[in-house]
């Protein structure tokens, strides 16, 4: 998908980017590391999420070109779609995450840390979520910034919050940090998967303060258990 960021509509802030040479991939906390992170297998979610209630008036495109296929689904307690995963590396600039390394980089996010930064794609777990349009208003669902998603991808399961907005129409996106804990392939130019990934997101929750990836990990971990359990 990778087109240029609604972020500087949204969030109005110039584009500011330092170009930075590539170095040596950063250590990944283990906090990060998809398979620990829970005790609700991929496999029970998955079974949750078979069946398609659709939400959204139409459907979306995984990237520019290819025929929308991807409905918005629901259930009492959470959204949900199924998709590819294209690569954001918007917000705090880093060695992986920059102008040079990403054409299309903006140094902001739609939504900020509580010190009122951009979030960093590098460190943070975060999905996208597409603007509001004609198909589907994802606030009407109770999905805004900070809103706790699953992202299950061959077996893993990785808890992240919603950190930034894409492009009406498109859907299928998340951040360099989620895609590396799903062991896929983080690089912005090359790097995602074209299907199989699976994005859930838990309605009118929150994780406090947004950029506190601890906090995603214990409110997913509480609303996957009662999202599996079908309460």
């Amino acid at each position: 998908m990778r087109v240029q960021s609604l972020t500087l509509a949204v969030a109005g802030v110039a584009l500011l980017a330092p170009s930075m040479a590539a170095v040596a991939e950063p250590r990944v906390p283990v906090e990060l590391t998809a398979r620990r992170e829970g005790d609700v297998r991929a496999a029970d979610l998955l079974a949750r999420v078979r069946e398609c209630t659709r939400i959204s008036h139409g459907r979306f495109r995984s990237d520019h070109g290819k025929r929308a296929s991807v409905a918005v689904c629901g259930t009492r307690h959470a959204v949900f779609w199924k998709a590819d995963m294209d690569i954001d590396c918007d917000g705090q600039p880093g060695p992986h995450c920059n102008r040079r390394s990403d054409p299309l980089f903006s140094a902001s996010t739609a939504y900020r840390q509580s010190d009122g930064r951009s979030l960093n794609a590098e460190r943070l777990p975060y999905v996208v979520v597409p603007a509001a349009g004609s198909a589907w208003d994802p606030a009407d669902d109770g999905v805004r910034g900070g809103s706790v998603a699953a992202v299950v991808y061959r077996g893993r399961v990785q808890y992240a919050v919603v950190g930034d907005i894409g492009p009406r129409g498109l859907i299928g996106e998340a951040s360099y940090a989620t895609a590396r804990a799903l062991g896929i392939d983080p690089d912005p130019r090359r790097g995602g998967v074209s299907s199989g990934v699976t994005y859930i997101v838990f309605k009118n929750s929150q994780a406090r303060p947004i950029e506190s990836h601890a906090a995603a990990v214990a409110a997913g971990r509480r609303l996957a258990r009662r999202f599996v359990q079908g309460e």
